[in-house]
């Protein structure tokens, strides 16, 4: 257990060096070389067949499905639980986490590689919003649906299944070229971040609160 831990713990500080490099390199006005090696390849994507299912990928993502989806899911996370905390956590996780990204990214300041309204593609680019929301949203999903599921096979399956979407999300930003990819990891490691401080904080409290309950 405390050898898990401590890998748990070296992957967080290697996950906050990287983005903090990131940041000071476009505080500086320098693009990243991870941004340098990868933009001639999505620029050869141009009117590519993966286009398109890209852009309906990254919907599930966006502020206009999100908002309903949250809304609704925080209500049966409540009905499931029969107890406000995971739909409070659920709910205010994914608010949070919007919030955090609109800060980081007023103070980061970088420009996006192209602008698309029709794509929830406005604003400044990094962190990817969608890719931390996507983090947290689909992440607190999976970690509520399997707390309630027995078989080891069904908990696979959502695990599996949300993190392939969590990916496609993120991915799908910088393939439709609407983020650079040190947006997209940036994203990932920021939303997995507070995701692992959710789900933490909800461990905690609901022994707290409901001691016999889940």
């Amino acid at each position: 257990m405390k050898a898990r831990k401590n890998i748990l713990l070296v992957f967080f500080v290697a996950l906050i060096l990287i983005t903090g490099v990131w940041v000071l390199q476009l505080s500086q006005g320098k693009m990243p070389y991870l941004d340098q090696i990868t933009r001639r390849f999505v620029d050869s994507l141009g009117q590519s067949f993966l286009l398109e299912p890209f852009q309906l990928i990254t919907h599930l993502g966006s502020s206009f499905f999100l908002y309903p989806f949250v809304a609704i899911v925080t209500i049966l996370l409540f009905i499931w639980f029969k107890h406000w905390l995971p739909a409070f956590f659920f709910g205010g996780g994914i608010y949070l986490t919007h919030k955090v990204n609109e800060v980081i990214k007023l103070f980061v300041t970088r420009e996006r590689p192209s602008i698309s309204v029709s794509l929830n593609a406005e604003g400044y680019s990094f962190p990817s919003g969608h890719a931390m929301l996507s983090v947290v949203c689909y992440g607190l999903l999976a970690y509520f649906i399997t707390r309630q599921l027995k078989s080891k096979r069904q908990i696979l399956t959502v695990q599996i299944a949300c993190g392939i979407l969590i990916l496609l999300i993120g991915i799908s930003r910088y393939i439709i070229n609407v983020h650079y990819l040190t947006d997209v990891f940036a994203g990932f490691f920021i939303g997995f971040l507070l995701l692992t401080v959710f789900i933490f904080l909800y461990e905690r409290l609901i022994k707290k609160v409901s001691p016999s309950k889940d």
